[in-house]
């Protein structure tokens, strides 16, 4: 099976897309330009959705629901926001078809049927949601009101890839409301310290903290901070952003409190999102020539045993010893399946767990059980060894807390060996064509330049990492005075 998927080094892009469709998370849809997210990829999302919910639960937040449909009037009463969407929208200007006269069996719109105001489906909610907000808040005392939807939104992409890019696309938002600017800027670190969190500890993927520059900045936010991976080709991709939206949405809906000394302000807004991007960026990070690698602690399956068997006595035997192994991992809340079926042989099993990326495979046959042993195979090194029966679960636990360490220390082995410190402008364009990944280098500030460097590279700064060291120095380009290094990289 591992030779149906065209190799890393041969077409990287089709590698990855081979990974998706075969490895069984999603399939084309007959809706251009949107996918179909099959069960083992809607498990995988599950996974990280209910990580993710209890994160935010445990800071604070609480879940709502918002329309899908977005007035074109309350879309464009935060100009920023709207014109950094406005090429991305779906637009629905009538609600009723009638049948074609002139065409039995077709039908047509309406055209009595045109709407008052044409509606927008979301390409992101906050225009909805703080047009609602003006109800909710008049005091101090509704503050903080901290709000996340998990929901779809539509972008209308011209060029799209699964998980990557899709005009459909499901994702959460928060949408915060405080009293103080500092509030709302503690509110956007912490969800950015949570996000980390969740992709380094949960996907096992290293990311780069930072903050965007105005160019890359939300559309509408005062500052964007996002964190930054790096695939194994070398392209960035950004894993998640939270913005400080200052008091920009506030005064496009006019929505103000009372402060304890009863005077009136707009309050301080934050709006922070990850999506099933983060599926592509999993895949990209991880996966080998063979299939998936998935990180055991989101993995839809983390273990799948396979017996090997001749005869009914001996599949009996076996039967009864892996009821025992699958009753104690369940009970220690790990995921398993016993995969019995008689469809398929052994060896087509093993390459089948293989591609989808399943972190444990467990092998026995009836000389596995003369002998109080197992086989275990690994799937990020492929090492396989003998397992006592005794202590199995306690033993399958520990392998997969080790497998998810060594996914995570395996890719920031890598990100750390590609990101590479330059002082020209030559070296930098070499460093981007022949090393890939990040290139750290002195940006003399202006958009211009940032600008001028996209054009001539597609390399964009992915992000002035927080924290940065200072240090005086010479922009790449134009020679100007620069006070700290950016990250530079191509993306996705």
């Amino acid at each position: 099976m591992g030779k149906e998927i065209t190799s890393r080094e041969q077409d990287y892009s089709q590698w990855y897309n081979d990974l998706i469709i075969k490895g069984g998370l999603a399939d084309y849809s007959a809706v251009r330009g949107c996918m179909v997210i099959k069960p083992y990829g809607y498990t995988l999302w599950e996974n990280m959705r209910d990580v993710l919910d209890k994160m935010f639960k445990e800071t604070g937040h609480v879940n709502a629901y918002f329309p899908l449909f977005v007035p074109k009037s309350l879309f464009e009463a935060e100009e920023k926001n709207a014109e950094g969407f406005a090429k991305e929208c779906a637009i629905v200007t009538h609600y009723r078809l009638k049948t074609d006269p002139d065409n039995p069996g077709k039908l047509k719109v309406d055209p009595e049927a045109k709407l008052d105001e044409e509606l927008i489906v979301r390409p992101t909610s906050e225009a909805i949601i703080w047009n609602t907000y003006k109800g909710w808040i008049q005091s101090y005392r509704d503050l903080p009101l901290l709000i996340n939807q998990w929901a779809n939104v539509v972008r209308w992409e011209m060029r799209t890839r699964l998980f990557l890019r899709t005009a459909e696309f499901l994702w959460q938002e928060g949408h915060t409301a405080h009293a103080t600017k500092e509030e709302a800027i503690q509110e956007t670190t912490k969800m950015l310290d949570v996000y980390a969190d969740f992709v380094e500890n949960w996907m096992a993927l290293p990311v780069v903290k930072g903050v965007k520059t105005p160019n890359e900045r939300f559309a509408g936010a005062e500052d964007t901070y996002c964190i930054e991976a790096l695939m194994q080709d070398g392209k960035a991709l950004q894993a998640g952003t939270s913005h400080f939206l200052g008091q920009n949405f506030a005064k496009a809906f006019d929505v103000k409190f009372s402060d304890k000394e009863n005077k009136l302000d707009y309050v301080w807004a934050t709006s922070w999102g990850v999506s099933t991007r983060l599926i592509g960026a999993l895949v990209m990070a991880h996966s080998d020539d063979d299939g998936l690698i998935l990180p055991p602690k989101i993995a839809p399956l983390q273990v799948v045993i396979v017996p090997i068997y001749k005869g009914d006595d001996q599949k009996a035997q076996i039967d009864a010893k892996v009821a025992e192994i699958v009753a104690a991992l369940k009970a220690a809340g790990v995921s398993v399946k016993y995969d019995d079926s008689e469809n398929a042989r052994p060896g087509w099993k093993f390459a089948e767990y293989e591609m989808k990326g399943v972190p444990v495979r467990i092998a026995i046959g009836a000389r596995d059980l003369e002998n109080n042993v197992v086989e275990v195979a690994r799937r990020d090194t492929k090492e396989k060894k003998s397992y006592s029966f005794d202590g199995l679960p306690q033993q399958i636990i520990a392998l997969l807390a080790d497998i998810q360490q060594n996914i995570y220390n395996k890719a920031k082995a890598h990100r750390d060996t590609h990101i590479t410190s330059v002082d020209t402008w030559d070296e930098f364009v070499k460093t981007l064509d022949e090393k890939t990944g990040f290139v750290s280098a002195h940006w003399d500030g202006t958009p211009e330049t940032e600008e001028k460097i996209k054009d001539m590279t597609k390399a964009t700064i992915r992000c002035i990492p927080l924290n940065n060291a200072q240090e005086a120095g010479k922009c790449i380009l134009t020679g100007n005075p620069s006070t700290q290094r950016v990250l530079f990289a191509r993306a996705y």
